[in-house]
């Protein structure tokens, strides 16, 4: 099992700068992909930025240049750092860490969901 505790959201106006941090716990030998999805009123859960256990990044379209996903180490905490933010990033989100099973299968964990408010 994992846990994942999220912390940093909140309210922020347009153009402002947050940073979102993820802390796994448990057992995190097998997880292979860590990222940031959201929801907004509405609609879909959709992904903002995934970082593979390698290193390597990818974003939403909708946030590419202006968002940065990181993370302290291999297993460590991962940040996602916001900024030139706007209305539109205004949803819920959510951490996620994909972890490898037998088979080629994969699981998710999720956690908790830390709202982002960004006023105009």
């Amino acid at each position: 099992q994992v846990q994942l505790v999220e912390s940093g959201g909140g309210l922020v106006q347009a153009g402002g700068s947050l940073r979102l941090s993820c802390a796994p716990s448990g057992n995190t030998t097998r997880i292979n992909t860590m990222g940031w999805y959201r929801q907004a009123p509405g609609k879909q859960r959709e992904l903002v930025a995934g970082l593979a256990s390698g290193g390597s990044t990818n974003y939403s379209s909708s946030v590419k240049g202006r968002f940065t996903i990181s993370r302290t180490g291999p297993k460590n905490t991962v940040y996602l750092q916001m900024s030139s933010l706007k209305p539109l990033d205004t949803a819920v989100y959510y951490c996620n860490a994909q972890e490898s099973r037998p088979y080629g299968l994969t699981y998710d964990y999720w956690g908790q969901g830390t709202q982002v408010t960004v006023s105009s």
